[in-house]
């Protein structure tokens, strides 16, 4: 039986109105609990934010959602039904990847469509490779997804059960490009089905094999677009919270964590307002909440090694590009090199790979009529770098258009008529450690029971949230580490 905080549980205060907060703050609603959430914005979504700039709505995080079944999950909690709440458009083509030698080749979901894909762009030995890396990816969800992501883990001994034996056959904790290449032989689509390491900090050379489930999450169980925008799924958790009870309260900055005799007893805001808990979840980010709110710092925390940043750059725009769909996926000549930059040696891509989501190509009502918005999205080292992001930023800003343009988007810089930039400087200024917005990185030793636990040691009722405590990095395992906050104070959720 999974450890569970001590004491009286009636009244739970969440600290941040994140997916994972939101996610905790449906499942306690559920189960009877008496629920605060207080975050600093004025709208719930923490890193999942939104940007409203002269007739256009940019999401500000994650553009890539998955696992839906993980929304309704915590939504059944509460007895209210996904599709009251939300539209999802699933998207077909999933991606779109182009590569350096000019050709395309278009992720779709469905095993016997994605064959068709890779035989006719590539040939059909590596269609029928295709299929065995789904059968490999779709075993490796079955075994993992129970025993080692979605549950409290104590210690590695919980780890010991028959799926571990299965994911040792299986060659789950071999490395993930060797293990791909088993399956598939071009460049073209180990690309495809391994830049997904990048989403948990490390290179495929150096990721297990266990992270290809982030593949089978998006590559093969398919990938959505809410109506409204990616903002759209933290305004419907937070809304159907709030007509089951749960109490927000927006533009309200939590600075101090009252305690005593190992206890949070009351949370303190920037403006005095005292709010008392007998239980608290933070969903700030790990080492922030600890600095911050707890007021130390454990020093297995101090050891941990942080996953690449990114810039992002938010476009508004008077061009349309009809090559497009809505997530393209640009691929640069370099491949191992490119991890290796950002990695090992912290210097900015020499040979771009870059991510381009078009949210208008499935929802115009996110621009103002006849306009386009685009999220390009270029990795980079984190803060641990050399770089000077306030001299750097104006000049990569420039560079990233340039690319831009080099890959086909012709005209690109001067269409623009809106744009916001965010570079690791200001992911750092939003309480990102580091500057890296995917947390600390998913190396072996970083990864399940060696990640960050969700109990606050040294407290007896505080949770931890998020993305920098278990299961880890990405929308689904951000939801379930909700659930599994909200199980550390009311037991196991059917």
């Amino acid at each position: 039986m999974p450890r569970r905080v001590k004491g009286k549980t009636d009244h739970v205060v969440i600290v941040g109105a994140g997916l994972g907060g939101l996610s905790a703050a449906l499942r306690l609603a559920g189960a009877g609990r008496k629920v605060t959430v207080v975050e600093r914005e004025s709208v719930p979504g923490g890193r999942n934010g939104l940007l409203n700039k002269e007739g256009y709505a940019f999401d500000t995080g994650p553009s890539v959602l998955t696992m839906p079944d993980l929304i309704q999950d915590a939504l059944s909690c509460v007895g209210e039904d996904l599709k009251d709440w939300l539209e999802l458009m699933p998207l077909k083509p999933l991606y779109r990847a182009f590569y350096h030698d000019g050709s395309t080749l278009d992720v779709h979901a469905e095993t016997g469509r994605m064959q068709e894909e890779i035989a006719r762009v590539i040939g059909p030995d590596e269609a029928a490779g295709y299929g065995r890396y789904v059968d490999f990816v779709t075993k490796l969800y079955e075994y993992e997804m129970n025993d080692f992501i979605d549950r409290n883990i104590d210690s590695p001994f919980n780890l010991l059960t028959p799926n571990l034996a299965k994911l040792i056959a299986l060659g789950g904790f071999r490395k993930l490009a060797p293990k791909v290449s088993d399956y598939l032989k071009d460049p073209r689509t180990q690309k495809v089905y391994s830049f997904q390491a990048m989403y948990a900090g490390v290179s495929p050379q150096q990721a297990l094999a266990i992270y290809a489930i982030i593949a089978y999450m998006d590559s093969v169980n398919g990938v959505f677009f809410p109506k409204g925008g990616m903002h759209a799924v933290p305004r419907a958790l937070a809304g159907a919270a709030a007509k089951h009870g749960v109490e927000f309260k927006y533009n309200s900055t939590v600075t101090t964590v009252e305690h005593s005799n190992g206890r949070a007893t009351a949370v303190i805001t920037e403006n005095g307002e005292r709010i008392e808990c007998d239980s608290l979840i933070l969903n700030p980010d790990l080492p922030v909440a600890w600095r911050e709110l707890l007021g130390r710092t454990p020093p297995s925390l101090k050891r941990l090694k942080y996953s690449p940043s990114c810039v992002t750059l938010l476009v508004g725009s008077n061009k349309n590009y009809d090559r497009l769909a809505h997530h393209n996926i640009h691929f640069g000549e370099s491949w191992d090199g490119v991890f290796d930059e950002l990695i090992t040696k912290k210097i900015l891509m020499t040979d771009p790979s870059l991510l381009v989501t078009v949210p208008t190509h499935d929802d115009k009502s996110l621009a103002p009529a006849g306009k386009n918005s685009y999220y390009i999205l270029f990795p980079t080292p984190n803060l641990s770098a050399n770089i000077d992001w306030k001299v750097e930023g104006p000049r990569y800003r420039n560079e990233m258009i340039r690319v831009m343009e080099a890959r086909g988007y012709e005209g690109f810089g001067d269409s623009i008529e809106v744009e916001h930039m965010t570079t690791p400087l200001d992911w750092q200024a939003q309480g990102m450690e580091q500057g890296a917005p995917f947390a600390s990185a998913h190396t072996f030793f970083q990864t399940g029971p060696f990640r960050p636990r969700n109990m606050a040691k040294g407290f007896e009722n505080v949770v931890f949230a998020g993305s920098g405590t278990q299961p880890g990095v990405g929308v689904p395992m951000v939801l379930i580490s909700g659930r599994l906050a909200a199980e550390r104070i009311v037991g196991t959720i059917n």
